[in-house]
């Protein structure tokens, strides 16, 4: 039987060298994922990984072990205090993935009956959501943020819209006054932007804990609210912990997801000739170019053997959905099963607790711009596009888009007592609002 032949690297891969771990950072992985994915998969079922200088992974990238390893909660754990590397010193304590990868008492970090309190406490209010709700506030913020770049005809659908969308909506599901929301929206945009990232987290948690105050002294028809109603009886703590991890597992992946599929839309004629474009933009997107590509970081509970590989406890392991979403031997079965069983909401007791509404967000924002917009297209050749540097997102620098310029939408008043935060006081006692992006959408909304 003739061996076959050896797979080469992608250009400026590292792993050029013998032995070398394959790295997901940097400008080259960015352009072209899918030929590192190609060579990886000659690894077999996992590859040896670097998701920074000097942070080692191990990446499953085939669909059948990454589903049993995203199911096997007994085998593999999320706990990060886990992490022998981190652990030993090996890995830089100023490395930038740290900070996504680092333990924080929420559901996404814990195991156990832990998990399944903290767990139960997300789900249960977040399907207190109401649906007609949440389409006519992302129909708002939709609006209100075309209003700001309609006019001129042209616009960064990433950093014009997509990026801000999800923070917008995510703050009226929670509650958020003006001054509040400003600080969330600043701290979110700054960590995953990289810039004074630090600093950034510091303010969103501080603004997180006047928020869990707030509702404490005041409830509303809002998350941060039901989630204190509810039987897990979470602390204070516990609290600003898993409004943390909503706020921003919220935000990057749907600004990604929103980015994406407008990306696909775009780029790709054929959707203009099919009915329900947008939902199958949307499936086509998640299986092929996932807004988060590689991420569920779990650790083996105990030394291992697991798809041929050798794992030690502690190690960590990830998963690669979109390796694993895009495997040669899944071509023919997604064709003839379900278009939505793909992983990029995960799977097994951690998968994504808002993927509905998230779907629902993105469906809305989308069908809302090309209402609006219909004759918007690319401003730039498609070729040109350059897509963010990270082993974990899978996100655009820009999308430049032109269009038929078009006027504000009228907009009547708003006809329900959903939204107290319009009309709350500031969270600092009555101060000014500091005209920072949510005073200015809520300013708007009411003028």
């Amino acid at each position: 039987m003739d061996q076959p032949t050896a797979p080469v690297p992608p250009p400026g891969c590292p792993a050029h060298q013998a032995g070398g771990r394959v790295p997901l950072y940097g400008t080259e992985f960015a352009a072209d994922p899918q030929a590192y994915y190609t060579y990886l998969r000659h690894f077999g079922p996992t590859a040896p990984v670097e998701l920074a200088p000097g942070v080692e992974a191990t990446l499953i990238t085939d669909y059948a072990f990454a589903l049993q390893l995203l199911q096997d909660s007994g085998a593999f754990r999320k706990d990060a205090r886990r992490w022998r590397d981190l652990n030993e010193g090996r890995v830089p304590p100023d490395s930038p993935v740290v900070p996504l990868l680092s333990y924080r008492p929420n559901a996404m970090f814990s195991d156990g009956a832990e998990h399944l309190r903290l767990r139960q406490a997300i789900t249960d209010s977040m399907a207190r959501v109401d649906s007609r709700k949440l389409s006519r506030t992302t129909e708002q913020v939709s609006n209100y943020l075309i209003s700001q770049f309609g006019s001129r005809g042209s616009a960064d659908l990433l950093g014009d819209y997509a990026k801000q969308l999800p923070l917008f909506v995510f703050n009226e599901l929670f509650g958020c006054t003006a001054d509040i929301g400003d600080r969330v929206v600043f701290g979110i945009t700054g960590m995953f932007d990289g810039v004074n990232a630090e600093q950034a987290v510091g303010v969103m948690f501080g603004a997180i804990g006047e928020l869990v105050a707030l509702k404490r002294a005041k409830p509303g028809d809002d998350v941060p609210s039901w989630l204190m109603e509810h039987q897990a009886k979470l602390t204070d703590e516990e609290l600003v912990h898993q409004i943390a991890l909503l706020l921003v597992a919220g935000n990057e992946p749907l600004r990604n997801l929103i980015g994406n599929t407008l990306h696909r839309l775009l780029t790709h004629d054929a959707y203009a000739h099919q009915g329900g474009l947008i939902d199958e933009a949307i499936d086509d997107t998640l299986w092929e170019n996932p807004p988060m590509q590689n991420l569920a970081p779990h650790y083996p509970a105990a030394d291992m053997e697991f798809a041929g590989q050798k794992l030690h406890a502690g190690d960590l392991v990830m998963v690669s959905f979109a390796a694993a979403n895009t495997g040669p031997a899944l071509t023919a079965a997604r064709q003839a099963g379900s278009n939505r069983a793909h992983l990029a909401w995960s799977a097994g007791p951690h998968a994504c607790p808002s993927k509905e509404p998230a779907r629902q967000i993105t469906v809305t924002a989308i069908e809302n711009l090309l209402n609006r917009l219909p004759d918007v297209e690319l401003a730039v050749p498609s070729e040109s596009l350059t897509w963010r540097p990270g082993p974990f997102n899978r996100g655009l620098t820009v999308l430049p888009a032109k269009f038929t310029p078009v006027q504000n939408v009228h907009r009547p008043a708003p006809a329900h007592k959903e939204a107290p935060l319009r009309q709350e006081p500031t969270a600092t006692g009555g101060r000014g609002e500091r005209g920072g992006v949510w005073s200015q959408f809520l300013n708007w909304l009411t003028r």
